[in-house]
């Protein structure tokens, strides 16, 4: 029987790759014999990651963009295309998010918040669409949030807006692009412990939380990961315009 979580010859690009959730995204997909290429502004970090899984025999490239700039996401899918000729799998983690009180919310921040979060994904996949249409299908995958579309949280009202968007445009981009065997899901995770969540240093805080979790704990970037080669992977190529909450059952209703 094949190995449906074999990425052996596939071509993924993920966005926000350098560290937490998306570093699990790639170590997931490298691991399983992907190409990856690793877009992101932390250019150190992602060199470093690039540089541990080369050493582990993966294929792992990295290219710093700033993804509230379109033509800068375009230039970098294009060379891309030019080096490999392909892409498999779109993975947009990128994410803004700076805690920020409504009242305090600038035209910068929220400009910032959906031009990273919500508008880059628009110009990822329409930049994607001709190496997906000559290949005969693709994936494109969105690291969204259960902050948004299902809970609230204090000072992520930009966020949440983003990331309200972003499933809407899962929805509606797998409607579209499904004549082309384009396949569009997303994953929703709820808590999960990494740095940019900004409580690791604080044990009490996040016993405290992960206490008020059904499951027990707070969630890994490597849970996460684990969803979307799911979505990627060959056992998911009858599901699209999805979106898989990942949050230890934490929006499941109290009784």
């Amino acid at each position: 029987m094949p190995d449906d979580l074999d990425f052996s010859g596939k071509t993924v690009l993920v966005t926000g790759g350098a560290q937490g959730i998306g570093r699990a995204i790639v170590e997931a997909f490298a691991w399983r014999g992907a190409r990856v290429v690793i877009a992101d502004l932390q250019l150190s970090q992602a060199q470093a990651l690039a540089s541990e899984l080369s050493g582990q025999t993966c294929q792992v490239e990295v290219v710093g963009v700033d993804l509230a700039d379109a033509t800068a996401v375009f230039d970098m899918v294009r060379a891309l295309e030019q080096r490999w000729s392909r892409l498999d799998t779109l993975v947009h983690n990128a994410g803004y998010f700076p805690l920020t009180p409504f009242a305090d919310i600038t035209p910068s921040i929220l400009e910032r918040t959906l031009a990273v979060n919500l508008s880059a994904l628009f110009w990822l996949t329409q930049a994607a669409l001709p190496m997906f249409h000559r290949q005969g299908g693709g994936c494109v995958l969105v690291t969204s949030s259960v902050t948004g579309p299902k809970v609230a949280y204090p000072g992520l009202s930009h966020y949440a807006a983003s990331k309200a968007g972003v499933n809407g445009f899962i929805r509606n981009a797998a409607l579209e692009l499904a004549g082309h065997n384009v396949r569009v899901n997303g994953v929703e995770p709820g808590m999960i412990a990494t740095p940019a969540m900004g409580n690791l240093g604080d044990d009490q805080l996040n016993e405290n939380i992960a206490s008020r979790v059904p499951l027990g704990r707070l969630g890994k970037a490597a849970d996460i990961a684990g969803a979307m080669l799911f979505l990627a992977s060959d056992l998911a190529t009858y599901i699209t315009g999805q979106t898989l909450v990942v949050d230890g059952g934490s929006t499941l209703p109290e009784v």
